[in-house]
Order: structure tokens, then sequence, then C-alpha cells
């Protein structure tokens, strides 16, 4: 998961070789569809897709999606002010108990990206610790992609790269192996949230000091009002919706 209280630090370390770095682009979404005009993710009616002409298709693609975001989103548990005050804590962890809803987070998560991608496929799918693990594979496998971990320091074997990123109390850091991914490979980074953004942005350096090819970040949920999705470099997409302010003090 994303820290909630985690902040990039834009060094890059390397036990390998020298490490690489990155520079911002414009961010897209899901969720904020008027960043992308092109892209069709947000719009989930198949009656709207069918009367600007669309194929078929594509119309009764975005009914079923929004079909399964619809059960997937009545799937989840909230708990308020959990980790910290103003934060409505979404607990995904019901998807995984049901072999129906969570094989529909897969399908969801298939379409999601297919739609928001223009059909272009990732090669790797890089999830990030620990929760990016529990979708991830599955979600390659779907699109016929490699699964890569992005792991907390000291738990992968073999030459890493790293990259550190601040949280409210410290600094912490991720790692890569260094054959994980080859230049040029079309990568997509997955995890369950997006808050603040240091966690993913640290996972999308490491990929771009391996030399992939970062297509974009695709989270289930997302906390909008800490801003995470503007620390991104490459395309942000929320499969539900999300998080729009923090929760009133009583």
């Amino acid at each position: 998961m994303t820290d909630p209280n985690s902040s990039i630090s834009p060094s890059i370390q390397s036990q390998a070789q020298d490490s690489g770095s990155s520079h911002q682009h414009p961010i897209s979404t899901s969720s904020h569809p008027q960043r992308d005009p092109t892209v069709n993710v947000g719009d989930h009616s198949s009656s709207h897709g069918a009367s600007r002409g669309e194929p078929a298709t594509a119309a009764s693609t975005a009914a079923e999606l929004a079909s399964l975001t619809i059960s997937l989103r009545s799937a989840l548990r909230q708990f308020p002010d959990f980790p910290s005050p103003g934060i409505l804590f979404e607990d995904i962890m019901p998807i995984f108990a049901n072999p129906t809803t969570h094989t529909s987070l897969i399908r969801a998560l298939e379409l999601h990206v297919l739609q928001a991608f223009g059909g272009s496929k990732p090669d790797i799918v890089v999830g990030l610790d620990a929760r990016g693990f529990l979708f991830g594979p599955s979600l390659a496998l779907r699109l016929n992609a490699g699964f890569v971990p992005v792991r907390k320091r000291g738990k992968l074997p073999g030459p890493t790269e790293t990259a550190s990123y601040k949280k409210e109390y410290g600094e912490d850091f991720f790692q890569l192996q260094s054959d994980a991914i080859k230049t040029g490979q079309k990568v997509l980074i997955v995890d369950d949230i997006i808050a603040t953004g240091g966690s993913a942005y640290a996972a999308g350096s490491l990929v771009k000091t391996l030399g992939g090819s970062l297509m974009g970040y695709v989270f289930i949920l997302e906390l909008d009002f800490l801003k995470g999705r503007d620390l991104l470099d490459a395309p942000v997409y929320t499969l539900l919706s999300s998080q729009e302010s923090a929760l009133s003090s009583s």
C-alpha cells in the first residue's frame, strides 16, 4: 500500500550501477477525465457511448466495467480516522475473501487498463509492497505480461537498485532486482491506493533507472485531497471513486 504519510525523496541509490532520474509530465486519470479528454475510462454509460457513434463493443465494455465497479464498491468496508484523523480507510480485503468479487476485481482492472491506454498492454506489471502483490500477478496474467515486485530494502536477493522516499517519521526504501526489467519494456505500476504518492514515485524512478518505459500508474482507490497524483510523472488512473476531502473533525 502506498504509505498515507510518505513523501518522495528524489535521491536514487544504486547497489549495482549508477541510477537515473526523471522529470514530470502531464497527468491524466479516470477520476479526473477533464485532464485527458481522449480517455473514456470515466464514461461508464453504454447508451452515452452509443449516442456518440462508438462501436457497440466499446459501449458494452463500458457497461460491463460500470457494473463491476458498482459491485466492487459495495464490497468495501469503511473505517473512519484510520490510520490517522481525516482518513476514511477503505478496506479492500472483503473483495479477496469472496471468489466472485475477487474475479470481478481482476476483470475490472483488465478492462480499465485496456480502456485507459487505448488497448496497449504492458510488458511488465510492477506491484508495490505489499498490497500490490494481492492483485498484480493476476492482472499481469490477464494482460499476458510479466510481474515484478517492488520490495522494501533487504527483501530481495542479488544486485538491486534502491530508491528512497520520506515518511512522516523518517525515511524508507524500495528496491528492484537489477535484471527485473529490460531496456525499452513497457511497464505499468499498480497498488491498492495512492495517498501522498511518495512510494509510487520511488517505484517509477526505479523502473526508469532500469531502462523501462513507464506507461502509467493504476490504483484501486485514491485519497484525492492529499494530491499524490501531482507528484507522479506518468498518467494516473484509479478504478473506484476517490476520497476528495478529509473527514470533518467532530
